[in-house]
């Protein structure tokens, strides 16, 4: 008896100190922070690849500018469309799925029950406290707990294609905004260096960012990110020195 008094307290108290999110709210407030961070590394690589390529044909600040400022916006928006689409797509097998759920709970309800049984008991449950557990689980939430083991799927909780299309256009636009500036203030001969060196410490932070997001290694992340960067912009000003050359 004085054991099961303690083991409670004992167990409250390691609850407490092992202070760690859980839930459907922390997977899905990460997957958004790690697409805010793919979409800021894309404005970054993507723009910078072209206001480079455009600085070395030209010198001049207003084409440098109006170059970047349209490649900003196209990007933006392909990246608002693209994820608009998608999540939609995704928001819409999310539905047909839950909708087949909801008939076969209702046509079916014993074979629901033991498959959901049956999916406790592969994860390690004796088959009669499976029976038990999905038994309690159905009589509190049936669409739940049914979406949530059959299909991963929370089904108050669904995918919104606007956030994800606002998310995406903002993430693009702020780290398409670091390449642009960093272009268009310097004067003539310092504007590829200092473009240069603005995208890799930007493009190392979005590294080391991301692999700890995903608990990877940082430096094989931000070697990447920074390689990537590098030959984008090399290209880029290589086919701009060229083109400027013959056009000019």
């Amino acid at each position: 008896m004085a054991s099961e008094q303690v083991e409670p307290a004992v167990a409250a108290a390691a609850l407490e100190e092992h202070d760690e999110a859980h839930g459907q709210g922390y997977a899905e407030r990460l997957n958004w922070l790690r697409a805010a961070v793919l979409g800021a590394n894309d404005g970054i690589v993507s723009t910078a690849g072209l206001v480079i390529g455009v600085a070395a044909a030209t010198t001049s600040r207003p084409a440098i500018l109006t170059a970047g400022l349209a490649g900003l916006a196209a990007g933006a928006m392909s990246m608002a469309v693209g994820e608009y689409v998608s999540v939609s797509t995704q928001r819409d097998t999310e539905r047909s799925l839950i909708a087949k759920e909801v008939r076969e709970l209702r046509e079916e309800p014993e074979a629901e029950l033991a498959e959901l049984a049956e999916i406790y008991e592969g994860k390690g449950l004796s088959p009669d406290l499976a029976h038990r557990v999905a038994v309690e689980l159905t009589a509190h939430d049936a669409l739940g707990a049914h979406a949530e083991a059959e299909l991963g799927i929370d089904p108050d909780n669904l995918t919104n294609p606007w956030h994800a299309a606002v998310a995406s256009m903002v993430a693009f636009t702020v780290g398409a905004l670091l390449p642009l500036l960093a272009i268009v203030l310097p004067s003539a001969s310092w504007r590829v260096p200092v473009t240069v060196v603005a995208v890799v410490v930007a493009l190392a932070g979005t590294g080391v960012l991301s692999a700890r997001l995903g608990d990877a290694d940082a430096r094989r992340a931000t070697l990447r990110v920074v390689g990537g960067g590098l030959i984008a912009m090399a290209v880029t000003y290589a086919i701009g020195s060229l083109v400027g050359t013959h056009v000019g």
